[in-house]
């Protein structure tokens, strides 16, 4: 791959990564400033509703109270991620990995800075869907959506990464 092809690649990946951590922060303010802890409001009837919610611990409640080993495993995996854009061959690789920096980053972003303290903060979680699914967030749906799309498409053959002559 050219210089100016991997510049690419990486120009899209942290645009990507830029407007998902945007996105991210800017919905938990409003959640924050709109939203009242426990109080759910209805935003698609009972399929989805807003309940403002600040969470110590990783996906379904695992380690509760362990915010501080969270933000450091969030660091790393931040950090192998920017480590793998070099690697990526691909447009629609490179859009994912975007997403996907920009979901660690948003949750990172609230470990570091939000109350109550620094490598200790709570993240902020305001979306909840039915059959009492954990409340999540923007970067939340980033991390999962891209897990999501990694596995279909490494079923259907794809090495992770690597273009494909269509691509």
């Amino acid at each position: 791959m050219s210089k100016k092809q991997q510049l690419q690649i990486s120009i899209l990946v942290i645009g990507v990564a830029a407007t998902v951590i945007f996105l991210d922060q800017l919905t938990k303010i409003l959640a924050i400033e709109n939203l009242t802890p426990g109080i759910q409001q209805p935003l698609l009837g009972e399929i989805i509703q807003l309940n403002l919610a600040y969470n110590d611990s990783a996906a379904f409640s695992l380690g509760n109270g362990a915010t501080s080993v969270f933000a450091v495993i969030s660091f790393v995996a931040a950090l192998a991620l920017l480590w793998f854009v070099k690697r990526v061959e691909s447009k629609s690789w490179a859009a994912m990995l975007g997403i996907a920096l920009g979901g660690v980053v948003g949750n990172l972003i609230d470990r570091l800075f939000r109350e109550p303290g620094f490598g200790r903060g709570l993240v902020v979680d305001f979306i909840q869907i039915p059959f009492n699914f954990p409340i999540f967030n923007i970067a939340d749906s980033a991390i999962v959506a891209t897990a999501v799309l990694v596995v279909i498409r490494v079923m259907r053959g794809e090495q992770i990464g690597k273009a494909k002559n269509h691509d």
